[in-house]
């Protein structure tokens, strides 16, 4: 029984803040409009005037969770207004499961919002078949939650919304537009080429390209994986290092 405490001290908090992350959502419903409205109608009006709505898809997916992973993070600033924060880092749970819980939370609610956007694939012409929807909801979720670990990661030193929002709209929006979401890397030049190369949004569009088996996709699924998957730890491991810090708040 002492040996299971140390797993229970853990992941009691974890799952305790993702749950709280859920029921604050369902609490605000209307956030799903606005998180899947706007990449809709920017998607639509893109692709049918270009006339290649599978050419933008994964790039309007990706920016759907984006929007999300970043929107929920939102509340680390409002935790720490309200005092919650300061609650969660002064009681004996690790705060590396604080940190797990809120990240887990906010990329399941971003996750959850990319697979309604996977409801307008046909637009696109892209057909999912029972057997292509596993790989296809992985890769969102783990798109959803290297972008939460994004969040995290600059919500935590924010002191305002207006101050995140501010980040969001200087870094996110631009990174995002850089990332093969409009224009693909082959046809970019010069320092723009090389910003893509350097992008890590650039290689989410990629994986979700190689999933969904889009025309656009180029080979390289496994690398696009794994570049992902370690973006995403290493901003794990970056949120847990802001959060151990002795001044954190």
């Amino acid at each position: 029984m002492r040996r299971g405490r140390p797993l229970s001290n853990f992941f009691l908090p974890v799952i305790t803040l993702w749950q709280r992350e859920l029921v604050r959502f369902w609490r605000q419903k209307s956030r799903v409009l606005g998180v899947v409205a706007s990449p809709l109608v920017f998607w639509l009006l893109i692709g049918y005037g270009s006339n290649d709505l599978a050419r933008f898809y994964s790039g309007a997916l990706v920016l759907t969770v984006m929007f999300s992973a970043i929107f929920s993070t939102i509340s680390i600033i409002e935790d720490r207004r309200e005092g919650f924060l300061l609650s969660m880092l002064v009681s004996p749970a690790p705060r590396t499961s604080m940190v797990l819980g809120k990240i887990l939370g906010s990329a399941t609610l971003a996750w959850i919002q990319g697979l309604i956007f996977l409801a307008f694939a046909p637009l696109a012409g892209v057909s999912i078949g029972a057997l292509a929807l596993l790989p296809v909801a992985a890769a969102i979720f783990l798109i959803s939650f290297t972008l939460t670990g994004l969040g995290f990661v600059i919500a935590w030193s924010m002191g305002s919304t207006s101050g995140f929002h501010a980040i969001m709209n200087l870094l996110l929006v631009p990174m995002w537009m850089v990332s093969g979401s409009l224009f693909p890397m082959a046809t970019a030049h010069g320092w723009v080429k090389a910003i893509m190369w350097v992008n890590p949004l650039t290689y989410s569009i990629a994986l979700l390209n190689h999933v969904l088996r889009l025309p656009n996709a180029a080979p390289g699924g496994v690398a696009s994986l794994a570049v992902t998957a370690a973006f995403g730890f290493v901003l794990l491991m970056a949120s847990g290092a802001m959060a151990a810090r002795k001044n954190a708040v």
